[in-house]
Order: structure tokens, then sequence, then C-alpha cells
């Protein structure tokens, strides 16, 4: 099957980072190299480096970066590694790095991988299909309490103990095994003026439980740090979300490492050497135009840091 990727905020993430032909870049995640194939058309002497923990999204992406230059090297592994795989080749220092989050468009659209509630699949979810823990696994073991908390602090989803409970009683009487069974039971927990509402019911929960199985929001964080750090002068990150979790992870750490904070309100700010600035203040969205050609761009945030 072949996928139409349509790489998101295309322009404005590439003039965000701000490339030097001759530097060295990282796609944390490479997918199918919407954005990595436009950083590699500008490099020169420099390199870009791509990360993916997804084994086909690698094999995809290897025939069209190789038709562009071969100054790019695939890291099959999860971006939470960058620093550690990087070192390992000699790479001390980037002087760009990208974050393209969430799941991609061929992820979805790949109906045996369980991540959409519009096919019918085996639970699934993993990224990294090597992975032990999938959505089967967390639908079918963990404790009522637990599947409450996953839904409703990584869904948002304010019927999360109805959805969770509903769970709990229908994998008593069998497992649920595939993901038209789970929006069944989702649908099941939920009033019918929420069911009435636009936009589908499981998206929420589907969201929470693929966030627990590939713990995307504690990669996240620790990945930031280590691009940050890793960042020479003049190096940016950039960093496309897709729902407000991640938003607020990426919004608050950019802010720790651009302001200064006093410790009291009756004392002066400790003195504390800021090197780093907010590129974009305003957080960029898809324009119109882009949404007219890809709706899938409509939760896109963009935020780009550099290092003084």
């Amino acid at each position: 099957m072949e996928y139409k990727h349509i790489p998101v905020l295309l322009e404005e993430t590439i003039n965000g980072l701000n490339i030097n032909p001759n530097k060295i870049y990282v796609d944390c995640t490479l997918g199918r190299g919407g954005h990595s194939s436009e950083i590699l058309k500008r490099l020169d002497k420099g390199h870009l480096y791509c990360f993916d923990q997804d084994e086909q999204a690698i094999k995809e992406s290897k025939e069209r970066l190789e038709a562009i230059s071969n100054s790019f090297t695939l890291i099959n592994d999860n971006f939470v590694n960058l620093k550690k795989r990087l070192n390992e080749l000699g790479i001390n220092k980037i002087d760009g790095c990208l974050f393209d989050l969430g799941v991609s468009s061929a992820q979805f659209d790949e109906s045996d991988r369980g991540f959409s509630y519009r096919f019918d699949a085996r639970l699934d979810m993993r990224m990294n299909q090597k992975n032990d823990l999938s959505a089967y696994e967390v639908v079918n073991s963990y404790p009522l309490k637990k599947i409450t908390e996953i839904i409703r602090n990584y869904g948002e989803e304010p019927f999360a103990y109805n959805i969770a409970n509903a769970i709990v009683k229908k994998r008593s009487e069998k497992p649920i095994e595939t993901t038209l069974e789970l929006v069944d039971v989702i649908k099941s927990a939920l009033p019918k003026k929420v069911l009435s509402k636009p936009g589908h019911p499981a998206k929420q929960t589907f969201q929470a439980i693929r966030i627990e199985v590939n713990n995307e929001l504690g990669v996240l964080e620790n990945a930031l740090k280590d691009a940050a750090e890793l960042l020479n002068s003049k190096g940016r990150i950039a960093v496309i979300t897709f729902n407000s979790l991640e938003d607020r992870i990426v919004k608050q750490f950019f802010k720790s490492l651009t302001q200064v904070e006093s410790t009291s309100r009756y004392l002066p700010p400790v003195e504390q050497e800021i090197n780093y600035v907010l590129v974009n203040k305003k957080v960029i969205v898809a324009s119109e135009e882009e949404l007219e050609r890809n709706n899938r761009a409509k939760p896109a945030k963009l935020r780009i840091l550099e290092r003084i």
C-alpha cells in the first residue's frame, strides 16, 4: 500500500530551523521522510541523522533520501536515546533538531497496526513492534484505577471512569481483542448527547492508550532535555505537537530555559544565565491554504527554540 505523505507545517518548520548547508541536523521523527527530504536538499557538507523506531518507516524513507544525497544516517531507535546514539557516532553537538510528534498518517492508515478506531484490527498501537507492551495488555490487564487514570490524564476524557469500568466489565466476559470491539465498549459507556456530537467518541481514549503503550510523554521530556544540551550556539529545536499534553510539555520546557523566575516575591530573581531564546513567541499553526490540502494539520502547533 502506498501512502501520499503530506508533511505538516513543512515550510514553517524548515524556515524555522534556519538550515546552514554545512552543519549537523537531526530529525527525531523520520516517518516517511517528508521533513527529512527538505532538510537534506539544503545540505552541502552537512549531515542529517534520522531517528525512527518503526522499521517500516526506516525502510520506506531510505530510498527517498538516497535519491537526494547520501549525507544522512538512519537510526532505527526511539528518540529517547538521541544523545546516546549520536555520541556513539562521535557526534557531541548538533545545529538543529526536529520533533514531529504523534502517529504518522501511514501508521494511522495501516489498518493492522491497531492505531485507528476506523479499521478493525488486533489491539496493538506499538510504534516499535519489538516492544512487549501493546494496547491489548493495557486494555485487558490493567486494573480499573489505572485505566481510569490513563484515559483521564492522557485522553482528557471527562467520562474516563465510565469507559474504564465498561472495559473491565466487558473483559471479564471475554478479552477485548480488536479495535472495533474497544470502540463498541467505549460507545456503550457514553451518554447519547456525547455520541451525537461531532467527532469520533473513541478518539480521546485511543489517544490515551497509545500514549501509555509508547510512553510518549516521558520520552518527550527526556529527549527535549538532551536535544537542548546538544545544541551548538545558534542551533535550533523545532517541535510540532498534535495535542494539548505534548504542547504543554514543550511550552513549559522552553519557558524553563528562556525565563528566570524569582524564588520569592520579596527577593530579586536569582542570577542565572539565559542561554536560549524563543524564535516564535506565538505558537505557529497551519494556514488556511494548508488546511485545505491536509485537514490532519488542524491540531498541529509549532514551537521553535534557539541556543544563544
